[in-house]
């Protein structure tokens, strides 16, 4: 048996998340169905990580064992065939039997998207937030800054989750503004529960005036949820890349 590792890209939109779900189409159920039609045989797939439903993925690393001797462009163009149109395997390379996707993975960068035009946008329907008041990305950015560093993120983690570590450490947390598109970028070692989407969900709080840098400083300390804002959609959040010693950070 070997052990592959297979790197994807999605649509969050057309799954309800990465995890097999009993009568729900998801993204992890709908590659084994991709693998089975290919090799015969139905293998268990490990992900990099959990993603929830709606949320994309840009870089998406998981693995499977298997007997079925192809391998490179003639595997990827299999498991395409067989794949529909919101799913694509882009590379595939032999790992270790000890591998694991998510456990030897150094950190993640996720990107946080806001179509704030005047009117909507349909082109960036189910793929932004689309807000139409007036947003404040300099003060958005400016307060993201507060989440750099090894904090206790447990503020900004949603109730139902399992973990008992909810320290983080925070590289890179930023807001930028393209014409009427911003972009929320954050990268670290590790994520929790909706930690992304609460994250930003607050720095839009702060920029409606419904929260302060005080208030983020003080999710940070106590470990209060009450003081972090809102969980922003879903569907504005793609998992941009998964680190490992291996890879390089692209830009």
């Amino acid at each position: 048996m070997t052990r592959l590792m297979l790197t994807l890209r999605y649509n969050g939109a057309a799954f309800h998340g990465w995890q097999v779900q009993q009568n729900a189409v998801t993204v992890q159920s709908t590659l084994q169905d991709a693998i089975e039609k290919l090799t015969g045989v139905r293998s268990g797939v490990i992900g990099c990580s959990r993603t929830d439903a709606g949320v994309s993925a840009e870089m998406f690393c998981c693995t499977f064992d298997t007997d079925c001797p192809l391998r490179g462009e003639k595997l990827l163009a299999g498991l395409n065939a067989h794949l529909p149109r919101t799913v694509s395997v882009y590379a595939v390379q032999e790992m270790p039997s000890d591998f694991h996707p998510r456990y030897a993975a150094c950190g993640k960068r996720y990107v946080y998207r806001i179509w704030n035009g005047r009117q909507r946008h349909p082109l960036w329907e189910d793929r932004a937030w689309q807000l139409n008041r007036p947003l404040d990305e300099r003060a958005m950015n400016a307060a993201a800054s507060l989440y750099v560093g090894t904090h206790d993120f447990a503020g900004f983690c949603s109730a139902g989750s399992s973990v008992e570590d909810t320290v983080r450490t925070v590289t890179r947390a930023e807001v930028t503004r393209e014409g009427e598109m911003l972009t929320f970028t954050v990268e670290a070692d590790g994520f929790l529960y909706n930690m992304v989407r609460i994250m930003i969900g607050t720095l839009v709080d702060l920029s409606d005036g419904k929260r302060t840098p005080a208030d983020i400083a003080a999710a940070l300390s106590t470990g209060d949820r009450q003081r972090a804002g809102r969980t922003a959609p879903a569907e504005g959040l793609i998992l941009s890349q998964v680190f490992y010693d291996f890879n390089q950070k692209e830009e």
